[in-house]
């Protein structure tokens, strides 16, 4: 198929969206002008044709550009992505079957503390996706787009650069999709929307990376759809919900009980408690829970683990409740200005926590006043 190519050539990229004219050719490289002019170095074996050279003309660029670029030759308009090879896209026996997840892969797997990260979306199945990948941080309410486009059946496509500094604004992310098949039959899929929330503090965390059988190295993985089924997550709620909800005074009628979970004590003494509150964390089932009940269930957890340090003069314990407006928190430290007084607080590292985890010391003194009462 690539000794077929010659410059003059309309071509579309066979691994990628994209395509244009090329304007000339040098050891098995094709250099394909898109459609703003730019030119895109691409093996030949990844172009296709769809659009031959006209008898108008056209003539090679010397392999040295000159400073002032020619204007370029008559020609066909670059190709749209629905072209007629869209119809000859590979399909494979279990495509119709599909399956979409978005991971994250570190620039530098051996500095996560400042490392920025790669997004690809997988496809994996035989339907084109017209694809939007959006994010937000928790207090916000608007979206953001990180990507938008047109992914192939059974490929991988590059959908954001996450920067360190971005994170603060990704504690959720949402795909959006419409998957469909051009020029033959086929079973319809319905368009889905799947939102999840990404924990950022894992981002920093080597054991929260993980094999998986569509990356080479350790990702951070998230389920889009499986086997046909949108993975939709229940959303957590938002911060200024549960601050209505506080307003209203609204209590549970009915206290559901769950079991506890563990509290993660290391084997060092000198390392810290590490306790999350997040209600994700604490409850195995969310349905028929008011804001108030999480609100009140994860002061009730915070509780249980300070009055179970309280003689453990010099412990660490370090509480991670996200960041979001701060209605946890602000709960958090009205609990430890009043009922826990006299202990040290300070914001957790965030190299090992992220954002959003509070570090209190016990001390003597106070664990001693704590033993009075």
């Amino acid at each position: 198929m690539s000794a077929n190519i010659k410059t003059g050539d309309t071509v579309r990229f066979l691994n990628s969206v994209g395509g244009g004219r090329v304007v000339r050719i040098a050891d098995a490289i094709a250099y394909v002008e898109d459609e703003d002019g730019f030119e895109i170095p691409v093996q030949l074996r990844e172009c296709v044709v769809v659009d031959p050279a006209t008898s108008m003309g056209f003539t090679e660029r010397p392999s040295i550009l000159p400073k002032e670029k020619p204007a370029p030759a008559p020609a066909a308009p670059a190709p749209s992505p629905r072209v007629k090879d869209i119809v000859n896209a590979i399909e494979t026996p279990d495509g119709d079957v599909m399956n979409i997840v978005l991971g994250f892969e570190p620039a530098d797997l051996k500095a996560l503390s400042q490392s920025g990260f790669e997004a690809y979306l997988i496809n994996d199945s035989n339907y084109w996706l017209s694809v939007v990948v959006m994010s937000r941080a928790n207090e916000d309410r608007l979206w953001t787009t990180r990507y938008a486009g047109l992914i192939e059946p059974n490929t991988e496509a590059h959908v954001w650069s996450v920067a360190r500094e971005h994170l603060p604004v990704m504690d959720r992310v949402a795909v959006q999709y419409v998957a469909y098949k051009d020029g033959k039959a086929f079973e319809a899929k319905s368009p889905a929307l799947v939102e999840m929330k990404l924990d950022t503090t894992k981002f920093s965390k080597l054991h929260c990376f993980h094999t998986n059988r569509y990356f080479e190295g350790p990702v951070i993985a998230l389920d889009v759809v499986r086997d046909d089924a949108p993975c939709v997550r229940r959303p957590l709620p938002e911060g200024r919900d549960i601050a209505e909800a506080m307003v209203r005074g609204a209590r549970p009628k009915e206290r559901r009980e769950v079991p506890k979970p563990r509290v993660h004590e290391r084997v060092r003494q000198d390392e810290p408690v590490v306790v999350d509150l997040h209600a994700s964390e604490l409850f195995d089932d969310m349905r028929g829970l008011s804001n108030a009940d999480i609100l009140n269930r994860q002061i009730d957890r915070f509780t249980e683990v300070m009055e179970a340090n309280l003689h453990a003069a010099g412990r660490k314990i370090v509480f991670i409740h996200g960041k979001g407006e701060g209605v946890l928190r602000q709960a958090l430290m009205k609990e430890l200005n009043h009922r826990f007084k006299g202990h040290d607080v300070q914001d957790a590292s965030f190299q090992e926590y992220g954002y959003g985890a509070t570090q209190v010391t016990i001390r003597p003194m106070a664990a001693k006043k704590a033993g009075k009462r």
